[in-house]
């Protein structure tokens, strides 16, 4: 894994087996994307692209269109969703209507339709990235605690499956999160996680005043090992660390802040011949 500038100055992470061009003409583009390279300022500064914070709607807009095009996508080929930790799962395609205003409630998507970017907000919870290469499928899930714990990764893995790719064949990313050493939680959110998991305890140390340090990322990359997948890779980038350049909600709140930026993870399947609206959007 390492930190690209992909086509624009915006940097982000990017899994370097999936920067290969393919045979079909489609090429993976995707971007763990970090609180630089925007135009927000203050408490948002500089690449917040979470319309749920109370940063100017119109720098989040701009922060979304730098990310877009510095994939090589239109801005308008950029799909989000209203997060609400769920473990729902949904279909993208070329009818689906993309506007923010007409976001799913849902924490993941898939799509197999060319020129459509899916795009995940965070701020300590854990992106995941997924691509299917011989079924030009790609898919992405917003994966907190309580999503990973009740499926959500599941759900995406099973719609990917639907549509044709074995398990085996379904790679995987989890990008930058809260890690465990940042992740203190009380006993209710252990013992929530181990009635469903009893298999889970490995995941939660042992640490001051009864509470525990929860492994989350380390947490989805075994339930992706459960549901089949082979070929994970875990970024291991803390967003609560002081030199990650990332936000994080926690950070912000032992801080005392009101409010805090979030980062976008993105992943799509580009066709070599860019649409005319794409290309305008580069000019």
């Amino acid at each position: 894994m390492t930190l690209n500038k992909p086509i624009s100055i915006v940097p982000c992470f990017q899994h370097q087996q999936w920067q290969k061009k393919r045979e079909s003409g489609l090429q993976i583009r995707h971007g763990f994307f970090t609180a630089g390279g925007g135009v927000s300022s203050g408490l948002y500064k500089s690449l917040n692209c979470g319309f749920g914070s109370n940063d100017d709607q119109l720098l989040i807009a701009k922060n979304r269109k730098l990310v877009a095009t510095s994939l090589g996508f239109s801005s308008n080929q950029m799909v989000g969703l209203r997060q609400v930790h769920s473990a729902t799962s949904i279909l993208i395609d070329a009818e689906s209507d993309k506007r923010i205003d007409e976001r799913a409630e849902a924490d993941a998507m898939v799509t197999r339709t060319p020129n459509i970017a899916l795009s995940i907000l965070t701020a300590d919870c854990v992106p995941v990235l997924f691509v299917a290469p011989s079924f030009g499928l790609v898919g992405a899930a917003h994966a907190g605690w309580r999503g990973a714990v009740n499926g959500v990764l599941e759900s995406t893995i099973a719609m990917m499956v639907k549509l044709g790719a074995k398990p085996q064949q379904i790679e995987a990313v989890i990008g930058p999160a809260i890690q465990q050493a940042s992740y203190q939680v009380g006993s209710d959110l252990r013992d929530y996680v181990l009635k469903y998991h009893s298999d889970a305890e490995i995941y939660f140390e042992s640490d001051v005043n009864r509470k525990y340090r929860f492994d989350l990322p380390g947490f989805i990359k075994w339930r992706l090992n459960l549901a089949g997948l082979l070929q994970i890779e875990n970024l291991g980038i803390d967003t609560y660390g002081e030199s990650s350049n990332l936000f994080s909600h926690r950070k912000a709140t032992h801080a005392a802040l009101n409010d805090t930026g979030r980062q976008i993870s993105v992943i799509g399947l580009l066709s070599e011949h860019l649409t005319e609206a794409t290309q305008k959007d580069h000019l």
